[in-house]
């Protein structure tokens, strides 16, 4: 089947369950071509109405925390418990290996072999927003084929952590123990992000290590104003490696999804995140005609230079290259 060509059947196919078909509209949801990007909208908006079911789950953490580890073993404690897994990742850093993720399949042994999973990387393309893009949309295809929990795994820092924050209902902050960072963290604004702190690797004689660790956090999340009045984000102590723990980081999701219901702030959240991709998409479309129009690429390149040269202030220089685009 040509992957541009008929969106009314791929919908059909992808709501069917069929792997194939996800595979295929993932593809054309990242493709640059124009048409292809014009039939990847229609598509998403074809399916939009069996999307919003699952819960999204944003995953975060530094090189070596044990994300992949962490991944496999809640995903498969998940699909014991009959949920059907679709792991992302948001990664704009690697523009020759397509996301960090492609390698961490091999860390991901378990899911990456079972029916109920599915495992998908978002090639780099040079900008956060537009890899936060495509893997909105492909997350929202998962859902519709079924798929019932999302997770999100960031690979890089920074700006990714927002992004994956900004398209999830939960954001998993993991972090190591003895790692004497636990202060750094805070610094980096990702435990200000954190719905849940987790520290990994909870075992052997690591374990004095990951409570004092969980004790720091502790003691730091009590200076910070909580995000939400109806929840107090928790630190809690787990084993990728052996298991122990990652029943009961699922049940926190559970009790922090059932709050944020009873609140009102999780259909509050969602749309606030509609919105918040909605301009992102704006934003990247506009760059995207700038970076692409011949007759205005020429232009915008003077413009550059005329700034860098000190001819003409940033602030000018940006009020022509909007010009442009009247």
């Amino acid at each position: 089947m040509n992957v541009a060509g008929n969106p009314e059947l791929l919908a059909a196919n992808i709501r069917a369950g069929n792997r194939a078909a996800l595979a295929r509209g993932i593809t054309l949801i990242e493709s640059r071509r124009a048409d292809h990007k014009a039939t990847a909208r229609e598509l998403v908006q074809e399916l939009l109405p069996a999307t919003g079911n699952a819960i999204r789950v944003g995953i975060t953490g530094s090189p070596g925390v044990g994300k992949s580890t962490t991944i496999d073993a809640l995903g498969m404690d998940l699909i014991t418990r009959g949920h059907r897994i679709a792991v992302l990742a948001v990664d704009p850093s690697s523009v020759r290996s397509g996301g960090s993720i492609l390698g961490d399949k091999t860390r991901m042994a378990r899911l990456a072999a079972c029916e109920a999973a599915y495992i998908r990387p978002s090639p780099a393309a040079g900008t956060l927003g537009g890899v936060a893009a495509r893997t909105r949309e492909a997350m929202l295809l998962c859902e519709a084929a079924g798929f019932d929990v999302i997770l999100v795994e960031t690979v890089g820092i920074g700006q990714s952590e927002t992004a994956v924050y900004d398209m999830t209902d939960f954001f998993l902050a993991l972090m190591l123990p003895g790692a004497g960072d636990e202060l750094q963290g805070i610094k980096k604004g990702i435990v200000e992000l954190a719905d849940m702190i987790a520290i990994n690797k909870a075992d052997g004689d690591n374990l004095p290590r990951a409570n004092a660790a969980a004790a720091s956090y502790r003691s730091a999340l009590k200076i910070l104003a909580p995000r939400s009045q109806h929840w107090s984000p928790p630190v809690v102590t787990y084993s990728g490696l052996t298991g122990s723990g990652i029943p009961e980081l699922w049940q926190t999701i559970v009790e922090h999804r059932a709050a944020m219901n009873a609140s009102g702030e999780f259909t509050q959240r969602r749309s606030l995140q509609q919105v918040k991709w909605m301009w992102s998409m704006f934003e990247d479309r506009m760059t995207a005609r700038l970076r692409n129009d011949p007759s205005i690429r020429a232009k915008v390149k003077a413009t550059e230079t005329a700034v860098a040269e000190g001819r003409l202030t940033p602030g000018l220089g940006a009020s022509q290259i909007a010009e442009l685009l009247r």
